[in-house]
């Protein structure tokens, strides 16, 4: 009996492991189509005989996104909101620019694993694991490395050379999805209560409408 129990524990683990991430697709492909009556968890597939080379490709990537911004970076992102192919493909990608000291702030993916190239520059990237440990896993990464995020742990890269940086970021799904911690956190429409960041932060309820003035 305990044997049984035990196998039947081991193949649930297994299906579970199974659909964990994006489904495989059931044809050549599935063209996202958008405007699709029918709802399902991602996108109905467009006529197959009404699929055009341009479903499968996307231009742009070439140009330098613009830094100007608080964090200094840019995320120029390949998913199936921008590249209808990839619709089932379970595959996405990203071309992020760094100005000098630029950040890409920390944020999680809560449905890919994602694994970052460096293209041109010198980066500072890290993850930090789940809890109790919340171990911080970082290293200085320089042009041709590879470093790689687990999907769903927060993480984050910086720029520590001397001009601008750029990195391709490849994801497991076709809609990886991005949370920014400080964002979800600080600029939560409504506000998350300053009462329960102030305890969660161990700071005074002022520190935290500050904070939330600035998301």
């Amino acid at each position: 009996m305990a044997t049984k129990i035990l196998l039947l524990g081991f193949l649930a683990l297994t299906c579970s492991l199974a659909f964990a991430s994006d489904s495989s697709p059931l044809q050549d492909f599935c063209v996202a189509d958008p405007n699709g009556p029918v709802k399902v968890n991602g996108f109905a597939c467009k006529n197959a005989m009404a699929v055009q080379a341009s479903d499968f490709s996307f231009g742009g990537l070439h140009i330098t996104g613009n830094t100007s911004n608080p964090a200094g970076s840019k995320v120029t992102p390949v998913t199936v909101a921008q590249l209808a192919g990839l619709n089932t493909l379970g595959i996405s990608l990203a071309r992020i620019d760094y100005a000098p000291k630029g950040i890409n702030p920390p944020h999680t993916h809560p449905r890919a694993s994602e694994i970052l190239t460096v293209v041109d520059g010198s980066l500072e990237v890290g993850f930090v694991t789940s809890n109790p440990d919340n171990r911080l896993i970082a290293t200085v990464l320089q042009k041709g490395d590879v470093f790689v995020f687990p999907v769903g742990l927060i993480h984050f890269q910086r720029n520590v050379g001397k001009g601008s940086a750029i990195a391709i970021a490849a994801l497991s799904s076709q809609n990886p999805g991005v949370i920014t911690i400080a964002n979800a956190v600080f600029g939560s429409k409504p506000d998350i209560s300053t009462d329960i960041l102030g305890k969660a932060f161990q700071v005074d309820n002022s520190v935290i409408a500050k904070l939330q003035a600035k998301f």
